[in-house]
């Protein structure tokens, strides 16, 4: 009896299932290398960021990772390479790493590390420039 309790213990993290990103994820901040740089000088920070976020765009930005791998956005949140249907893409998803793959040849174009990931929120930065830095919140 022991020994299946300790077998159980041991295989469970294997057997349950783990937190998955499936849902609809709306971007609510995000920073970038400019910005940490534009902090860094003194007295440009203040008028130079401003600036630059009243020229975003104020529309909601939306993700929906699907069961299938597949991913929707509205706009360019994720996603930064241009080709003929930007809004949607393949994705890998391992916990630790959200991968976003060419479609064609499904090889790794872009890579995020997960920094937090919850059932309501997710964090990634870019691991070519760690400065870009997203914030999601679940929202489905």
């Amino acid at each position: 009896m022991k020994t299946l309790f300790v077998i159980g213990v041991i295989l469970s993290p294997y057997l349950l299932p783990a937190q998955s990103i499936v849902g609809k994820w709306q971007l609510m901040k995000q920073s970038t290398c400019i910005e940490d740089e534009l902090k860094s000088d003194s007295g440009v920070e203040n008028e130079l960021v401003g600036d630059m976020k009243s020229r975003s765009d104020t529309n909601t930005q939306v993700i929906e990772f699907k069961d299938n791998n597949t991913a929707e956005e509205n706009t360019k949140i994720v996603n930064s390479r241009k080709s003929y249907n930007s809004k949607s893409m393949l994705y890998k998803f391992t916990g630790t790493n959200l991968h976003i793959l060419d479609k064609k040849s499904r090889t790794i174009i872009e890579s995020f590390s997960v920094e937090q990931f919850s059932a309501d929120s997710l964090i990634i930065s870019n691991t070519e420039r760690a400065c870009e830095t997203k914030i999601f919140v679940k929202i489905k």
